[in-house]
């Protein structure tokens, strides 16, 4: 019954326009009565308009039956219907936008009185400049399309004759094919859904469904595509290019190669608008005039792709694929762009470097606020985009090995059991594997140096990254303890504690770089562990929040061992002996704590440091595992690190850090770092139980499985000194021996011409007075004598050769005496 009332609905409009034209007929036969009913008799007049009726007749009754089979849709929920919106994800601002999630479509609904008045009349203008008048359909406009196509060969091409009432119909409820049935549905349905909306209505859903070209549906979305702004602030030249382009979104496409059509038609768009007084004159030659500038393409691409793919997941986990793709969610993430931003480019830049210098083509970098968990930064490699590395994996959020990266939990650990930062333990050879005399297993493990420096305290021992006094350190600790407190602050691959063994301390376990920043974050906040998050809030399309980040916080680590960590890793006098007082790992005038790590195999080279504001992550390697050049991370990501570093501290500034409680003056001699006693000199293990660290001395020391390991390694250092050397290299008449030798570049190292070598050397026993560079006998240039560093372009070198070169460093001590060591280098 519907479909004939509506097919009956729709013969009244059209007979009412017949009707209209009959009285203009008539009037016209008025003023010429004779001559018609002259001509009439000559043509016959009965016999043709009989002829007439009949043809008319069944012209309707075909027509009536033909509407009277079609499958029409119901207008009944037509303003509940649900309209596919794109989910948008966004920086931490909520204004740059980092993505949008769509399945085809990317929409973003808004009310009619959010878009500037000038996208209204332009709309109007250009498409339906009677909008307002007429009742859904313009029966005129309609036989003139006819007419007009029929004249072209095409009947369903050309001229379309619809309003804006019947694109909606169009848009919102059928198809978009080119058949003669879905004209004849829109004029069906256009009036009835006058009387269902009022025509603000309409031309609200119309603006928010129309296409603008590719998947941009609505004026919104557009405008935010094309102009980086709100519908809403749009100038009039702005609203006439986009109502110009529905019409035609590909040809007249602003990034394509028909800009003077796309000008032509908004020029077109502008003189409509003033022939239909919907502005004057003056302000259609104003906005031809105005310079408008598109935004380019890839402003409206992915940003932060690792990032944003990261959140992605997250929300699908939460809310569905379905509503991710098509629920118009607003997502504010808690990236900062402009960090961001920095960040990828410095990683690109230094990766491809160290893909020529030490082989390692891919590099990696996260950064967190430390008091509140929101993740900052995500750079999950070079380039997204380069398949050649597989670039779009994302190593942030990768198991990858730290190497002495994961040390600072260890010895956070053992400060938790009442060790101190002066505690002595022996840098010696030593065997740990009590069943390696019986055939058994053996792990005798070696600093990064080859260099054993007997009695050292923690804090020297963590701030130079020496391997054997960390093994020692992880043992005092306990393997389950120094565990449950990594998982604690924020490492979470790491859940068997059977599948790891003293080899953990030096990066026996895999750990992603999402939770070495985040984890490294506990320490900066004094013990406090926030959840990692990459959301502020979420809202529908409605405006409604879904949810919204709220601070929570846990202390998973006593204040005091979290200052003694910090106060180390930002020792650089500490760290000086390894790695210069000028590396990059200082950064003048603020206040950093900084670990580095390496693994053995060299796959694996990480940094990760922070302030009270930022905890940075970075890493260094190749997505196939594949070994580096056999330098430490000081000269594959240090230089890297500090950059982001100092990025991250010039926008999030930072005090210093505050300093640990001094020590108590009745702490036990042990572990107050007396070990040269009137007893004798022995390990650590003699006076301390490691159950009971804080206790009395052990009764029975030899009990522990470790005792007789560590002492052979201090008893045999004790006998090669003959004490009181403790531990100096020295010569025939007591003094210490002074050793000079060039650290970096290795001898027959490889380097492109057009890249930066470090130099590095190190005095032991001594201090440099002063040095000097020559590269093939030609002076290069001082030695700085803080660091023991110089560096150099080969390019730009005088004398350089392909291959063959030497390098060689002359310096003086502070006694006069002259030192000097030689390598040879190739250039490629």
């Amino acid at each position: 019954m519907k479909r004939w009332q509506t097919l009956y609905n729709a013969i009244l409009s059209y007979l009412d326009y017949a009707l209209e034209r009959v009285d203009r007929f008539v009037a016209w036969g008025g003023e010429h009565t004779e001559r018609m009913i002259s001509l009439l008799k000559k043509q016959g007049l009965k016999k043709l308009i009989a002829i007439a009726v009949i043809v008319l007749f069944l012209c309707a009754g075909g027509f009536m039956l033909w509407v009277a089979t079609f499958e029409l849709p119901t207008l009944d929920n037509f303003d509940e219907r649900r309209i596919a919106q794109s989910t948008k994800i966004y920086d931490r601002t909520g204004d740059v936008i980092l993505f949008d999630v769509h399945g085809e479509v990317t929409r973003t609904v808004v009310r009619l009185d959010q878009i500037a008045d000038h996208v209204k009349w332009a709309t109007i203008a250009i498409e339906d400049a009677n909008f307002y008048n007429h009742g859904g359909i313009e029966p005129k406009a309609i036989l003139r399309a006819i007419l007009v196509n029929l004249k072209n060969g095409d009947l369903l091409g050309g001229q379309g004759g619809s309003t804006i009432t019947q694109q909606v119909i169009k848009n919102a409820l059928l198809t978009t094919d080119k058949k003669i049935s879905r004209k004849v549905k829109e004029w069906v349905l256009a009036p009835r859904l006058e009387n269902l909306l009022t025509k603000d209505q309409i031309l609200e859903v119309y603006l928010n469904e129309v296409p603008y070209g590719g998947t941009v549906y609505g004026v919104q979305e557009a405008s935010r595509r094309f102009f980086g702004k709100d519908a809403k602030d749009l100038t009039l030249a702005e609203s006439a290019y986009l109502a110009a382009l529905p019409q035609a979104p590909s040809r007249y496409s602003p990034y394509g190669n028909n800009l003077d059509l796309l000008e032509a038609r908004k020029n077109r768009v502008l003189d409509e608008m003033v022939k239909n007084d919907f502005i004057t004159e003056e302000e259609r030659d104003t906005a031809k005039a105005e310079q408008v500038t598109f935004q380019k393409p890839e402003n409206f691409g992915i940003k932060a792709p690792h990032f944003v793919f990261w959140i992605r997941e997250q929300l699908e986990e939460k809310y569905g694929t379905e509503a991710v793709e098509a629920g118009g969610l607003k997502v504010v993430t808690t990236l900062d762009w402009k960090l961001q931003e920095a960040s990828e480019e410095i990683v690109k830049r230094y990766a491809l470097q160290n893909a020529t210098q030490f082989n390692a083509e891919n590099a990696a970098a996260v950064i967190i606020d430390p008091a509140t968990g929101q993740v900052l930064t995500m750079v999950g490699s070079r380039d997204y985009f380069d398949e050649e590395i597989d670039g779009n994996f994302n190593i942030a959020t990768a198991e990858r090995q730290p190497g002495s990266a994961f040390k600072p939990f260890v010895y956070a650990e053992a400060f938790n059991k009442g060790y101190r930062p002066e505690t002595v333990v022996f840098d010696v050879p030593t065997e740990f594997s009590a069943t390696c005399s019986i055939g058994g297993d053996c792990y005798s493990p070696q600093n990064y140096d080859n260099v054993f420096r007997g009695p050292m305290t923690l804090r020297d021992a963590l701030a130079q990254s020496v391997n054997i006094p960390a093994v020692k350190a992880l043992y005092l600790a306990g393997l389950r303890d120094s565990l449950e407190l990594a998982r604690s602050m924020g490492i979470s691959t790491l859940t068997n504690v059977n599948q790891y063994g003293l080899t953990l301390v030096l990066g026996g376990g895999e750990v992603r770089p999402l939770d070495m920043a985040a984890a490294y974050s506990v320490f900066a906040t004094e013990g406090v562990k926030h959840p990692t998050t990459g959301i502020l809030r979420v809202e529908d399309k409605d405006g409604e929040v879904l949810e919204e980040y709220k601070e929570e916080s846990e202390r998973v680590l006593p204040e005091q061992t979290a200052r003694l960590i910090s106060d180390v890793l930002s020792d650089n006098a500490a760290r000086t002996p390894a790695f210069g007082s000028s590396s990059y790992l200082n950064i003048p005038g603020a206040a950093v704590a900084v670990k580095t790590g390496t693994t053995n195999d060299y796959r694996d080279a990480w940094i990760v440091g922070y302030t009270p504001t930022v905890s940075v992550a970075s890493w260094a390697g190749n997505n196939n595992n594949e070994s580096m050049e056999k330098k430490v991370a000081g000269f594959i990501v240090a230089p890297m690190w500090n950059e982001i570093m100092r990025k991250a501290i010039e926008l999030y500034p930072a005090n210093g850090f505050t300093p640990p409680a001094p020590m108590a003056e009745d702490t036990k001699p042990a572990i107050a770092g007396f070990w040269n006693t009137p007893s004798g000199v022995h390990s650590i293990l003699h006076w301390v139980d490691r159950s009971n660290p804080l206790g009395g001395i052990p009764s029975n020391p030899s009990s522990d499985p470790q005792y007789q390991l560590w002492e052979a390694g201090v008893q045999a250092w004790v006998g090669g000194q003959g004490i009181p050397g403790f531990g100096e290299d020295v010569d025939e008449d007591g003094n210490p021996r002074i050793s000079f030798e060039i650290t970096n570049p290795g001898n027959g190292d490889s380097f492109v011409g057009n890249t930066t070598i470090y130099v590095a050397a190190v005095m032991r026993g001594g201090q440099i007075a002063n040095g000097e560079v020559f590269i093939n006998d030609n002076r290069a240039g001082s030695l700085d004598t803080t660091s023991g560093s110089f560096s150099f372009v080969p390019n730009d070198t005088e004398g350089i050769r392909r291959n063959n070169n030497e390098l060689r460093v002359v310096v003086t001590d502070t006694t006069g005496k002259t030192h000097e060591d030689s390598v040879r280098f190739g250039v490629r």
